[in-house]
């Protein structure tokens, strides 16, 4: 018999389908959209580099903006609900338009980037933040937001799998050696899929938890909360951090491959191996539950430094067994490490209303505020790196080009581990859950 305060799976299994939908979108802009931009839609490393810092700053105003539009949302669908209605259809469209590669000349293509990427942003924002902030409406019992929020990352990491390892196939497929068109037909095919994914979450998924509304807070009273809000601040630095890292690897991989391997074709190869990141995410519910979120965290972080060692062992040595399965072990990592975002920010957001003060939507602009901000710098660090030694696209790369490389695939990532795992350990659970269970 369902209890009250357990959703139904159907309702289960839409929620995280939202999480796919995003992916569907978001895997290929952090893995793919710096090589599209530099080889395929002919942008210069040092324009990319620029338009990626002012694209993810302008989304760190962005996230706060849809956050207080959500603490400000009242309809009869909801707070967050009704926001996978109204910006579905505009999220699908920039997507499709940021692939699109219109015969301008040097100018008028980076003006297009600039349009469609800010808008991507935008859009992106306004349907993924709400994924987050409507959690903690949908259950009150501490299993069941646990489980909601695995079964979300599932279908999220699910979806990151196929299009890390997919893309490139079907941009071959589509483009028959027309990288252009194969692009922008993916991208299309993609963009169907989410749009139909993220309308299902909006008709099954229901707000049945919400807090009673309180007078409006002004954003200094939600400052205030926020400064008191120890395990809301580590926690937005971790997620920094992971997408800080996640940014700088993925993006580098297919340069990697292309110019230091001299085998493209195995980009869909090692991108496979990333499936393992869907055991760490199983094993979430079982390990938090016994161990503690805080714990479970830590612990991924360590299997994801580890698994990054051995990949550094493997560009070292020249030997792609240690890159495969340095990159397997990283996943398993990476899985426990994002499945318990959302649910600590469920965390956070309960810890805020114990606090005084109702701001979901700011809270749950946690996880876009890292994303945004981690993926700026790493396309700042990426893209800036590769043009200061010289990087010149489509051609066999100078000694230092590659050097750099193998600092931002190998290196880099393992160093912000390390910082994510020292930063991490000052996370205060126990502070957290005494207060919530008051």
């Amino acid at each position: 018999m369902k209890q009250p305060w357990q959703t139904a799976w159907p309702e289960r299994i839409s929620y995280g389908l939202s999480d796919a939908a995003d992916n569907l979108v978001f895997q290929m802009m952090t893995t793919y959209l710096l090589f599209f931009y530099t080889d395929v839609y002919g942008l210069s490393t040092s324009a990319a580099a620029i338009l990626f810092v002012v694209a993810r700053l302008a989304d760190v105003v962005e996230s706060l903006i849809i956050g207080v539009m959500i603490d400000h949302t009242h309809s009869r669908f909801g707070k967050s609900r009704p926001f996978f209605l109204w910006y579905a259809l505009p999220y699908v469209l920039f997507a499709v338009l940021t692939f699109v590669t219109p015969n301008f000349g040097a100018t008028g293509k980076l003006v297009w980037a600039y349009v469609t990427y800010l808008g991507l942003g935008f859009f992106y924002t306004a349907v993924n933040l709400p994924i987050t902030s409507i959690l903690p409406a949908l259950s009150q019992n501490e299993r069941e937001l646990t489980l909601l929020g695995v079964i979300r990352q599932f279908f999220g990491s699910s979806v990151q799998i196929i299009v890390a390892v997919f893309t490139l196939p079907l941009v071959a497929l589509f483009g028959q050696g027309d990288q252009q068109r194969g692009f922008l037909l993916t991208i299309v095919l993609f963009g169907i899929i989410s749009l139909v994914l993220i309308l299902n979450t909006f008709f099954q998924v229901k707000e049945r938890f919400s807090q009673p509304e309180r007078p409006h807070q002004s954003l200094s009273a939600v400052w205030g909360m926020l400064k008191q809000n120890q395990p809301w601040f580590i926690l937005s630095s971790v997620i920094l951090l992971y997408w800080l890292t996640t940014a700088i690897k993925n993006q580098t991989t297919i340069y990697y491959f292309k110019y230091l391997i001299q085998r493209e074709d195995l980009v869909p190869v090692v991108n496979g191996f990333t499936f393992a990141s869907l055991i760490g995410v199983i094993l979430i519910v079982r390990l938090a539950n016994h161990h503690g979120k805080k714990n479970t965290m830590l612990a991924g972080i360590a299997i994801a430094a580890v698994g990054q060692l051995i990949l550094v062992l493997g560009t070292a040595i020249n030997q792609l067994a240690f890159v495969f399965g340095g990159t397997l072990i990283n996943a398993v990592g990476n899985g426990l490490i994002i499945g318990l975002v959302s649910i600590m920010i469920a965390d956070t957001i309960r810890y805020g209303t114990a606090l005084g003060i109702q701001a979901e939507g700011i809270l749950a602009s946690t996880d876009d505020f890292g994303v945004n901000v981690g993926l700026g710098l790493g396309g700042l660090v990426t893209a800036g790196l590769f043009h200061l030694s010289g990087y010149t696209a489509n051609h066999a790369q100078n000694i230092a080009t590659q050097h750099m490389i193998t600092l931002n695939y190998a290196w880099l990532p393992l160093l912000l581990y390390v910082v994510m795992f020292i930063v991490l350990i000052f996370y205060n659970e126990q502070q957290l859950q005494d207060a919530i269970n008051v």
